[in-house]
């Protein structure tokens, strides 16, 4: 990795892991019974992502797990539940969310939406893209 690269990545900073799941309430409730997560923020109905989400956390410093419902459908994470749901996608908070998209998109990314304004994270701009990996990454803006 160039030194350029390496000051560049520094900027991602690790946000949340995205997990599908059909019903909120019940997923929120087996995390918190199994590893006492609790909900830290939500539930958010987001019609522009056409989902509902709600954000778990065990305390500062812990990860984060949003979790993320059909809110309708059809639904972007409908083919992810059909597939039995589960963790599907990390999110990255970025300083400059347009010079991200362009720097995943230089780095064999493509870009499948956004940016658009996200109501769980009070309108900041979100982006979805896949990597040459096939994984799936949220980047938020700052």
């Amino acid at each position: 990795m160039s030194a350029a690269m390496g000051l560049f990545m520094d900027k991602f900073a690790f946000h949340h892991i995205g997990v599908a799941v059909r019903d909120l309430q019940t997923a929120a409730q087996i995390l918190t019974n199994l590893f006492d997560y609790r909900v830290s923020a939500g539930p958010f109905d987001d019609p522009i992502q056409k989902v509902s989400v709600c954000f778990l956390s065990r305390g500062q410093g812990d990860t984060v797990i949003e979790l993320v419902a059909p809110l309708g459908s059809p639904s972007p994470i409908d083919r992810t539940l059909e597939k039995g749901g589960g963790a599907y996608h990390v999110c990255y908070q970025v300083p400059d969310i347009r010079a991200a998209i362009d720097y995943l998109i230089n780095q064999g990314a493509f870009l499948l939406s956004g940016p658009v304004p996200a109501v769980a994270f009070e309108k900041r701009e979100i982006a979805w893209l896949m990597t040459g990996a096939k994984l799936l990454v949220e980047l938020l803006q700052a």
